[in-house]
């Protein structure tokens, strides 16, 4: 009964603490020429953030960014980036903003999707008597949180092979769209190729008003 109550009491604990994790999947059509800003909310100094995105479609697949802090100081950027995940720290409490730029197109508009998670670093503490519940506690808190981390690496490896498959896809279908309308302009060529030969034939035997028989 003991081992089932301090199981039990790990479970929740751990199940406590990733109710403190939320996050925002999204995908969003980005226009060209705009910027696009996303925001969130951290309530608690030293908490953990992540921010992931990848371009899908559209151009180079690149596009700008940055993340700015509630004191609307930059403290992430770059520069036509295909992707990105990175873990950053607030070190203030308020609403961090996380902006795309899809400036340096004129026409073509970006496809993006992004993840945004706020986490709290520090975890519960463990209820009950050390004596009773730290041994077990401790192992099955560890066992859950590596299970975890293994699930979060399998959710990544899943979006990068998903982006891997849209670019592909987008350069499968810009490639095939460039080969039919290749094949026709060709078409359209050989056909007015052929009907300009026959038109200079016509041209050259019923020149001067004489006619030859061929």
């Amino acid at each position: 009964m003991k081992l089932r109550q301090a199981a039990f009491a790990a479970l929740s604990l751990a199940i406590s603490h990733v109710q403190r994790t939320y996050a925002s999947a999204l995908t969003t059509a980005i226009p060209a020429g705009q910027k696009m800003c996303f925001y969130a909310e951290v309530d608690k100094e030293k908490e953990k953030i992540g921010f992931y995105f990848a371009v899908q479609s559209g151009g180079t697949f690149d596009i700008d960014f940055e993340v700015r802090d509630p004191r609307d100081v930059v403290i992430l950027d770059g520069k036509q980036e295909r992707q990105g995940d990175y873990i950053m720290t607030a070190n203030h409490i308020g609403e961090y903003s996380f902006c795309f730029e899809n400036d340096m197109s004129t026409i073509t508009e970006k496809l993006v999707d992004f993840d945004i998670m706020v986490e709290s670093e520090p975890r519960k503490e463990t209820p009950g008597k050390p004596s009773q519940l730290s041994e077990h506690t401790s192992a099955l808190e560890e066992s859950i949180f590596k299970l975890n981390g293994m699930l979060s690496s399998i959710e990544r490896s899943q979006k990068y092979f998903h982006t891997r498959e849209n670019r592909g896809f987008s350069i499968v279908k810009s490639t095939h769209d460039r080969i039919f309308w290749y094949s026709f302009l060709e078409c359209i060529g050989i056909v007015g190729m052929a009907c300009a030969q026959v038109y200079v034939l016509q041209t050259f035997f019923n020149r001067t008003g004489r006619k030859y028989k061929v």
